[in-house]
Order: structure tokens, then C-alpha cells, then sequence
């Protein structure tokens, strides 16, 4: 099929949403504490409608359950990725996932939720929480027993443009002032572990703890990210990471490209710039399908993109 699936977000207003949205990305969010755009997404909490062509006004999980031959006639009850962006107008909750063994089991035959980050912006002093400081379980359960939270968690540095790869059992957290692209599976699974004591409505959100403590991985390792890259003319492309969910890659094209779409499906994400996609105008915070069969196509402009595909 030679038609590229453009989607309309669903946006997301939460407790440390901001309005970076629509100051950087253009969109008409719903209030000023808009946290996450639902980019490309079939899933329940946040189905995308197809914007126009063959399919307007349907919705995304529509065309995977009448249409599986666009997305390489797939197996599965659930088209397999979720791509966002978020803004952290302030912290996020510290968290952890599960993997897809432990939410099948526990949250009604729910995906497991491995996601990576690509960071878009942040302060020139930003931080994000990825991983602990416990040696073991025990360990880990009476840090948490004890509130040691500044002991437990683990800080590091971010700077725009960095990428990191949050496995099931990451302790991780998103901090004030960072934005960001995600691409994930399609769950919304997520166990709280700590919220700073803060109120939602005057009242805590409600956390996690026996859960978290199942599904967090002692001691903490880090996924090793960034794989290859490689150049064509104009287009540089980066293989950020490949793991049995999805390969993530990044392109930065400064003129005319082209590339080959031959797999299931391809997720296309306009990060900066614009430019042109076999003569259809594309700029940023544009998120698309390129189906199977889609083939050869070519890319003209001077732009930043995300691709994601099973």
C-alpha cells in the first residue's frame, strides 16, 4: 500500500504537565498542565483516529483488527507500539514496570511496558532517576521501609539528545524541565513507588509499593544503547537501540534522502524541521505510518526524525 497513515494525538492532562506542547510543538492542547501527547497509539486509554485518506475518522485499532495486512499481517491482539511525547513540567513519580510475564499475570493479561527515552530538552543542569542503589531485595525493601529515598534512587545528568533504554524493572523517574520522545509497548502499566508526598485534589496519588518491590531488579544494570550508525549523502541515520520489542533509530537530514520501508510497519516521528515525504509536506510534531509494501521513499527538507518498527 502506497499511503501513509497521518494520526491525530490524544493528549493527556496530568498533575506535572506543562504547556511545552503547544509552545514547541504547535498543538491545540486541552489546559496548561498537558503532560503527554499519545503521538501514534491503539490502545484503549488513547486510540489516535487516522487524520485523512482511505481510512479518515477511523480509528488506529480499527485498522488493526480489519486491516492486519498494513502491518505485515502481524500476530497479536494489540498493535505492539506506543510512541508519546511528554512534558515534565515538574517531577514525575519514582516508578517501575512490569515485564509481560508479571502483568499478564497481575494486571488482567495487560503487555509488560519496556520504553526508551529520546530527550528533546531539558536544563543545562538537568537530571533525570534511572536505576537503584540496593544490592539485593532485602536490602531494597527496608531502604523503602525507611523512606531512604534519596539513598535508594539513582541520578544522573541529561542533555538534549541523549537516549536511554528503560527495561521492566528500571527504578526510573522524569524530572522538572525535560521533554521527551518515548517509544514504548502498547501498555499503560505503571507501579508507583514514591510521589514526593504530594496531593492530587487534596489527596495522595495512590502508590504501589508490594508491586513495585515484586518487579524491581537487584541490583541495577544498565541496557547498553546505541548500536550503529551510518551515512547516506545528506541523511545520517543512528540505530539507537534494537531489543525483541522494537528497534528505535534517528535520522537528521539536511537536503534529499532516501530510505526503504520493508518491514511489518514503520513509525515516523518529526522531532525538528521540516521538509517533504514522496512530495507531501511533513514538519515538526507530524507522526506517522508508513504501511507494509510501502517501499522505496524519498525525503527532502532539513528536519530531525524518530522511526520505530517491530
Amino acid at each position: 500500500m502506497k499511503e501513509i497513515l497521518f494520526l491525530e494525538p490524544v493528549f493527556k492532562s496530568m498533575i506535572w504537565g506543562g504547556n511545552r506542547l503547544r509552545t514547541q510543538f504547535g498543538y491545540d492542547i486541552p489546559d496548561e498542565h498537558t503532560g503527554e501527547c499519545w503521538a501514534i497509539s491503539a490502545h484503549k486509554n488513547g486510540d489516535c483516529i487516522i487524520r485523512e485518506g482511505t481510512y479518515q475518522g477511523r480509528h488506529l485499532s480499527w485498522l488493526w483488527e480489519n486491516h492486519r495486512e498494513l502491518f505485515g499481517d502481524l500476530k497479536g491482539d494489540a498493535f505492539p507500539l506506543l510512541v508519546k511525547l511528554i512534558d515534565a513540567n515538574k517531577d514525575l513519580s519514582i516508578q517501575v514496570h512490569p515485564d509481560d510475564d508479571y502483568a499478564y499475570r497481575n494486571e488482567n493479561g495487560s503487555l509488560g511496558k519496556t520504553e526508551c527515552w529520546f530527550i528533546l530538552d531539558c536544563p543545562e543542569k538537568g537530571s533525570i532517576v534511572i536505576g537503584h542503589n540496593a544490592k539485593d531485595k532485602d536490602e531494597l525493601k527496608r531502604m523503602i521501609e525507611e523512606e531512604r529515598w534519596q539513598e535508594l534512587i539513582s541520578m544522573r545528568p541529561v542533555r538534549k539528545g541523549d537516549f536511554f533504554q528503560i527495561t521492566p524493572g528500571t527504578v526510573h523517574a522524569i524530572k522538572e524541565g525535560t521533554l521527551l520522545l518515548e517509544t514504548q509497548q502498547s501498555s499503560d502499566v505503571t507501579y508507583r513507588l514514591y510521589d514526593y508526598n504530594r496531593l492530587d485534589n487534596g489527596k495522595p496519588r495512590p502508590l504501589h509499593i508490594d508491586k513495585s518491590i515484586d518487579v524491581i531488579r537487584c541490583p541495577h544494570e544498565d541496557t547498553p544503547t546505541g548500536k550503529r550508525a551510518w551515512r547516506d549523502g545528506s541523511l545520517y541515520m543512528e540505530e539507537l537501540i534494537s531489543c525483541e520489542y522494537y528497534t528505535v533509530l534517528k535520522g537528521s537530514l539536511k537536503g534529499d534522502g532516501r530510505l526503504i520501508q520493508d518491514k511489518p510497519f514503520m513509525n515516523v516521528s518529526i522531532i525538528s524541521g521540516e521538509g517533504v515525504i514522496d512530495g507531501i509536506g511533513i514538519g515538526k510534531g507530524e507522526h506517522f505510518i508508513l504501511p507494509r509494501g510501502y517501499g522505496e521513499f524519498t525525503l527532502s527538507g532539513n528536519m530531525e526524525f524518530v522511526i520505530s518498527y517491530v
